[in-house]
C-alpha cells in the first residue's frame, strides 16, 4: 500500500472515529440534560377586580286601554279608552317620569316611563304599577299591571285573532336609543315570521302598537316571540274580548322573560264552573323541542282537594292548551315542571255574559333577595306568595308608614294577603313565587311580581 493510500485510510478513520465520539457525546450530554433538574420559572398573571358601575333603574309602563277602529275615518286608528292610574315609589328613589309617546295621534295614549339614578354605586330600588278601568260599548274590563324593565328578548302568552278579539301587542322604548324589533308568533302550524312583524323601530322614548291579528289572523292560541336589537324593550299584550256585540273583558299581559323548565302561577281565580264552556285554561308551549309537561294545580284553601297532577306532551313549536273547568270555584296556584324549557300562562274568566271580565295569570319568577314591589289600585287585591320545598316566612314592609305584616307559607302551599294600593319591601328566608291578583265583580286582573335587579358583582379583569 503507498504512503498517500495509507494517509486516506487514516484520516478517513480519524474522521469516523471523531463523529462517533462526537455522537456519543450529544447522546449521553442530551440524557445527562434530561434528567438533571432544569430551572423553574413561573409568572403569577396580573389580576384587577372591578365592580361595574351600576346603570339607572328603568321602568316602562303600560299606560291607558286602547281601543282601535273606534273613528269611522280610520278603521285602524287608535284611541285611549281608559287612563291608567300608576302608583310607584319608593318616594326616596327620586325617580324621574318621562312620557312614552306613539300609540295614539294625541297625547292621551302616552305611557309613563320611571328612572331613577343610583345612589353609593348601588342600583336604586324602585318599583311601580298601575290600574284602568274601562266602561263603553265597546270596551269594559279591569286591567292592571306592573311597569317593566325592558329586556332584549321577551315572549307574550296571551289572547287570539280570531273573532271577537281584538288584541295589540305594544312595545314600548323607554331608553335613549331607536331599537328594532322581530315578532315571530307560535300557532297551530307552528312558527312564522309575518313580514308585518319584522324590522319594527320604536324609536327612543316611544311606543309602536302591532295588531295580533296583523301577524297570524284567526289563531285561537298564539306564542308571540320579541327579540330586540339595538336598545332593549317592554312588550305586553292587550287583550279585549267581545261576544255577540257584548265586550267580555280586558287585560293588560305581561311578559315572560325567558323559557323555564318550571312554571309557578299563583292567584289563580277560578269562578266560572259552567261546564259547557271552557272557564279556566292553561296554554303552553316548548318552544325548542317535543317535551312532556306536568301540571300540578294547589288550592290556596288548604280544606279544598287538589286534583290529581296531570301530563300533557307537548310538540316542539305548537301551542297546547288544557282545560281546567272542572276545579271548585276558589283561588288556585297553577305549577307546571317539563322536560324541557316551556312558557304558558292561565287565562279566567269572571263569566260568559254581559259584564264578564277575564285575566291571563303569567308565570311568576323565583325571588331569592329583598325587592321593592307595588300594588296598583283595583278591588279584592291580594298578595298571593307561592312557598317553597320548605316552611318560609315572609316579611311585607309598607314604604311609608304602616306596620310590617309577616305570614308563614308552609312548604308547597299558597297564601293570600290582602294589601292596599302602594309600595312595599318584600323579604323571605327562602326563595318565593308571588303574584298580585284582583277579584271583584266584573274586574279579574293579575300580574306576577319579579325580584329586584342583582347588584353588579366584580369582574376579574386581566391585562
Amino acid at each position: 500500500m503507498s504512503e498517500r493510500r495509507l494517509l486516506r485510510v487514516a484520516a478517513t478513520s480519524a474522521r469516523v472515529i471523531a463523529g462517533a465520539a462526537v455522537a456519543t457525546a450529544a447522546v449521553i450530554g442530551t440524557v445527562v440534560g434530561i434528567a438533571a433538574p432544569w430551572p423553574q420559572y413561573s409568572a403569577t398573571p396580573v389580576r384587577v377586580q372591578a365592580t361595574p358601575t351600576p346603570g339607572d333603574t328603568l321602568l316602562a309602563c303600560d299606560g291607558p286601554l286602547l281601543a282601535l277602529g273606534r273613528s269611522a275615518d280610520s278603521a285602524g286608528s287608535l284611541s285611549a279608552a281608559a287612563a291608567q292610574q300608576v302608583v310607584s315609589g319608593p318616594a326616596d328613589a327620586d325617580a324621574t317620569t318621562t312620557a312614552l309617546n306613539g300609540a295614539t295621534a294625541d297625547s292621551s295614549g302616552d305611557a309613563e316611563a320611571l328612572r331613577a339614578a343610583p345612589r353609593d354605586r348601588l342600583q336604586t330600588p324602585l318599583a311601580a304599577a298601575g290600574s284602568a278601568t274601562a266602561a263603553a260599548s265597546d270596551l269594559i274590563g279591569f286591567a292592571a299591571s306592573a311597569c317593566r324593565p325592558p329586556l332584549a328578548e321577551s315572549w307574550l302568552v296571551g289572547g287570539a285573532s280570531t273573532t271577537g278579539a281584538n288584541d295589540l301587542v305594544v312595545l314600548a322604548n323607554p331608553g335613549d336609543v331607536p331599537a328594532t324589533v322581530q315578532l315571530s308568533v307560535y300557532g297551530a302550524q307552528g312558527v312564522s315570521s309575518p313580514p308585518s312583524g319584522q324590522n319594527l323601530v320604536v324609536p327612543a322614548g316611544g311606543r309602536r302598537v302591532v295588531p295580533l291579528a296583523g301577524l297570524l289572523l284567526g289563531e285561537e292560541s298564539p306564542v308571540v316571540r320579541v327579540v330586540s336589537s339595538g336598545a332593549p324593550v317592554h312588550a305586553s299584550l292587550q287583550a279585549t274580548l267581545t261576544r255577540l256585540l257584548l265586550p267580555g273583558g280586558a287585560d293588560q299581559v305581561a311578559p315572560l322573560a325567558q323559557a323555564d323548565a318550571h312554571l309557578v302561577m299563583p292567584g289563580v281565580q277560578v269562578l266560572a264552573t259552567d261546564a259547557s264552556q271552557a272557564g279556566t285554561v292553561l296554554r303552553l308551549l316548548s318552544p325548542g323541542s317535543d317535551a312532556t309537561a306536568t301540571v300540578t294545580v294547589v288550592p290556596n284553601d288548604p280544606a279544598v282537594s287538589a286534583p290529581a297532577p296531570t301530563d300533557v306532551p307537548l310538540t316542539s313549536g305548537l301551542p297546547t292548551s288544557l282545560n281546567l273547568s272542572g276545579l271548585a270555584a276558589g283561588s288556585y296556584t297553577v305549577d307546571v315542571t317539563a322536560t324541557a324549557p316551556i312558557v304558558g300562562a292561565t287565562w279566567s274568566t269572571t263569566g260568559f255574559g254581559e259584564g264578564a271580565d277575564f285575566a291571563w295569570y303569567v308565570p311568576a319568577p323565583e325571588i331569592s333577595a329583598p325587592s321593592t314591589i307595588a300594588v296598583a289600585a283595583g278591588v279584592g287585591a291580594n298578595l298571593v306568595i307561592a312557598g317553597a320545598a320548605s316552611d318560609t316566612t315572609v316579611t311585607l314592609t309598607p314604604a311609608g308608614a304602616g306596620a310590617p305584616v309577616t305570614t308563614t307559607v308552609a312548604a308547597g302551599a299558597s297564601v293570600a294577603v290582602p294589601v292596599a294600593a302602594g309600595v312595599y319591601r318584600l323579604e323571605a328566608d327562602s326563595p318565593v313565587r308571588a303574584a298580585v291578583s284582583y277579584a271583584g265583580a266584573g274586574a279579574l286582573a293579575s300580574y306576577p311580581l319579579w325580584p329586584a335587579d342583582a347588584a353588579a358583582s366584580a369582574l376579574t379583569i386581566l391585562p
